[in-house]
């Protein structure tokens, strides 16, 4: 059984983790750190989890746990770095933005590698720190990867995107209060989010000389937990070979699956599914990506991460069913 430690316990992506670990059937859940909630058992906070752990948060590590999990807020992961430290033998995921980018990958002599399987398997398995990807990043990109592929990102690509609130976390905000959030839609950081760069960086690691932009319009949602991407762009090809292109290139991804049929979000939620679908009008092509942003944008492939770098079967412990109704 892998020691497993997750630092910052007391988010939702943590939350998340925690439930998938405890289920896990290779792991053993050693410690959940949390400064905040030091001395509360984990059921006080995920409430779900009463009967079924004891452990408690504590403020302590143990520096000799096997993989240990980051759920930090941004810039923190760096800073926790600093001033822990773990064994050499310890792998390292970190679901936070501080390693994502190749100039931002290399850090106390560790070399972390982008976590989107569907893109490095083969790095992540032989890999000892992982940046997982982002929530959007996700699911844009998995409905990007397949075109860059063969050198079919040929125009401009336009990004309409909607994750559910718990995409801002746990710490109440203005915009995540319910009197706010219900019956309203709205648009932020149109054009400048974050996810871009490491978007940016996974298409031209395929595609190199992919010059044109992406206009990403990021959204928030009336509704909890998961993403709804629309991505369109020019494609000189008919839509049978978009599907033939796109299931050939998922062909070994257990996670990532192409619809003929028009997809939605409940068919993802609590599951680490990613459902593409595809649709050609005219000269353009139309694609359509769900996730939900808690598990295949977050904790799941973390896990799925942890899987590939043990050698586990690549779904062990995710094993999750949507609930369509």
């Amino acid at each position: 059984m892998k020691q497993v430690g997750i630092v910052g316990g007391a988010g939702y992506t943590a939350g998340e983790l925690i439930r998938l670990l405890l289920n896990h059937p290779k792991v053993n859940l050693n410690f959940v750190f949390s400064t905040s909630k030091v001395g509360n058992h984990l059921y006080e906070v995920h409430q779900d989890l009463l009967g079924s752990t004891r452990l408690k948060f504590t403020n302590q590590i143990d520096p000799m746990v096997d993989v240990v999990f980051l759920c930090l807020g941004h810039g923190n992961s760096k800073k926790f770095l600093e001033q822990n430290h773990f064994a050499s033998h310890t792998k390292i995921i970190d679901l936070s933005t501080d390693f994502r980018l190749a100039k931002n990958a290399v850090f106390q002599e560790k070399t972390f590698v982008y976590g989107l399987p569907e893109l490095n398997k083969e790095v992540i398995k032989k890999a000892n720190y992982i940046a997982n990807p982002g929530c959007f990043a996700t699911a844009i990109q998995l409905a990007l990867l397949p075109l860059a592929h063969h050198n079919l990102l040929n125009s401009s690509v336009h990004i309409n995107a909607t994750t559910g609130a718990t995409g801002l976390g746990v710490t109440p905000g203005e915009t995540t209060h319910f009197s706010w959030r219900d019956n309203n839609f709205s648009i932020y950081k149109a054009f400048t989010h974050q996810h871009l760069d490491e978007i940016n960086e996974s298409l031209l690691h395929l595609q190199p000389h992919f010059l044109d932009e992406l206009y990403f319009i990021p959204n928030r949602g009336n509704f909890s937990r998961g993403i709804f991407a629309s991505i369109y762009l020019k494609f000189d090809k008919n839509i049978d070979e978009a599907f033939e292109l796109f299931n050939d290139f998922y062909r070994e991804a257990p996670f990532t699956h192409v619809s003929k049929i028009p997809v939605h979000l409940k068919q993802v939620v609590n599951t680490n599914n990613c459902f593409i679908h595809l649709e050609k009008y005219k000269n353009t092509l139309l694609m359509t990506s769900v996730i939900d942003n808690l598990l295949k944008g977050a904790s799941g492939q973390a896990v799925q991460n942890m899987n590939l770098m043990y050698g586990f079967n690549e779904k062990e412990g995710l094993q999750l069913k949507a609930t369509t109704f």
